[in-house]
């Protein structure tokens, strides 16, 4: 691979293992073991295996070699671990990085899943974790204290889409020694430039605009080769959660085309945030790409777009969200974002439903949000969707 290749160019080809029949398409290498020459061969293997040796699928195959490696060159990383989901990404991750009596600190809007790992599981096994508003730097300043192992948040927040300061809270947590974690998902590799920005390690849900076509979990960790093969590998190998072979096929399939369909998402997240703006059926239209959010010029200078999720929070509560979720005709209710198809959640009732109600109202999870992942389908199709569905609520 050439280190000046664009990211289009690496989205395509980097990391790419042929086998001796010199396929075009990556090989998946469907297999839990491999053989080896001799004893001593295999002896040899389990003190240093190279970077074209493989032990057990477990441990790292050449197929999910190829994605780590793909995605390592797209984000700017030195190395990357793929793993079987988004959330054992993150909790793998931190529960690889921190032990007990170490304190993190993290932004308090999250993912449902994120939260559960950061308020119960951190917790049971003795890490102190504080939580802070991750748009207030001077929150962030006030908590990171010198023995702060860690600080985590979501760079655009899900689903209220606030936006942290990716190089504004990396220069304070460096200055205490603390490593710089962020769930990079909404931002999507296509618009990341969080290494440069200041991050240790960052995660993705492969799962999403990865995949982008809802047949897979997945997800990976990145950083350097010291935090990935140190830290991270040895605790995801011996605790399972390594992704599979065919998987990252689809992960690699996925990159290909990942550049391709993000922007055209996020050009219709652009025109639909602005079609809807002010509409009668509305309380408020929140997306960073539009120059209403709070934190329009930050998400320029780290993103440069505003990415693929709109937030809607339609007037009514959650029957007025109901009632809009049943009237859409294109647009599908799952629970999944980043995929081809538009995808509507409605997270105080699922992905969000078990935090109590006050912190729901604290996170900017009204009864009336609906999280609007824009797909891939034609933009005029589903501005009027949108525009139908809302009418009947207005």
């Amino acid at each position: 691979m050439s280190d000046n290749w664009k990211p289009a160019t690496k989205a395509v080809h980097a990391g790419t293992r042929r086998s001796q029949y010199g396929e075009v398409s990556e090989a998946i290498f469907l297999t839990q073991g491999f053989v080896y020459e001799s004893a001593e061969h295999a002896e040899q293997r389990f003190i240093d295996s190279g970077d074209d040796e493989f032990i057990y699928a477990r441990y790292g195959n050449p197929t999910v070699k190829m994605f780590e490696e793909r995605i390592a060159a797209l984000e700017g990383a030195e190395d990357a671990f793929a793993t079987a989901s988004g959330m054992a990404a993150v909790s793998g991750a931190l529960t690889a990085i921190l032990k007990a009596g170490d304190h993190v600190v993290s932004a308090k809007a999250l993912f449902g899943s994120c939260l559960y790992v950061l308020e119960d599981i951190l917790g049971r096994f003795g890490v102190e974790v504080t939580f802070v508003d991750g748009t207030d730097l001077a929150q962030w300043e006030a908590a990171i204290r010198e023995d702060t192992k860690a600080v985590f948040f979501e760079s655009v927040s899900n689903p209220a889409l606030e936006v942290t300061d990716i190089e504004g809270v990396a220069k304070l947590a460096h200055a205490k020694g603390a490593l710089v974690l962020i769930d990079n998902v909404f931002a999507t590799p296509v618009y990341s430039r969080a290494f440069e920005q200041g991050a240790d390690v960052v995660i993705y849900s492969a799962t999403k605009h990865i995949d982008g076509q809802g047949r897979t979990l997945g997800g990976v960790i990145l950083g350097s080769k010291d935090i990935i093969r140190g830290t991270v590998e040895p605790y995801m190998k011996h605790t399972g959660g390594s992704m599979s072979p065919f998987t990252a096929w689809v992960m690699l399939k996925g990159l290909e085309t990942m550049g391709l369909r993000v922007r055209a998402q996020v050009a219709s997240a652009l025109a639909i945030a602005k079609a809807v703006e002010g509409h009668a059926g509305l309380e408020a239209v929140k997306y960073p790409g539009l120059e209403a959010h709070p934190q329009y010029d930050l998400v320029q200078r780290q993103m440069g777009a505003g990415g693929t999720v709109v937030a809607l929070d339609i007037k009514g509560g959650k029957e007025g969200a109901f009632k809009f979720l049943n009237a859409l005709k294109v647009g599908i209710i799952s629970n999944n974002l980043g995929d081809a198809k538009t995808i509507m959640t409605h997270p105080a009732t699922t992905t969000h439903q078990r935090l109590p109600d006050a912190q729901k109202l604290e996170l900017g999870i009204t009864p009336g949000l609906v999280r609007f992942s824009v797909g891939l389908e034609d933009e005029a199709d589903l501005i009027a969707d949108v525009l139908q569905a809302l009418d009947c609520v207005a």
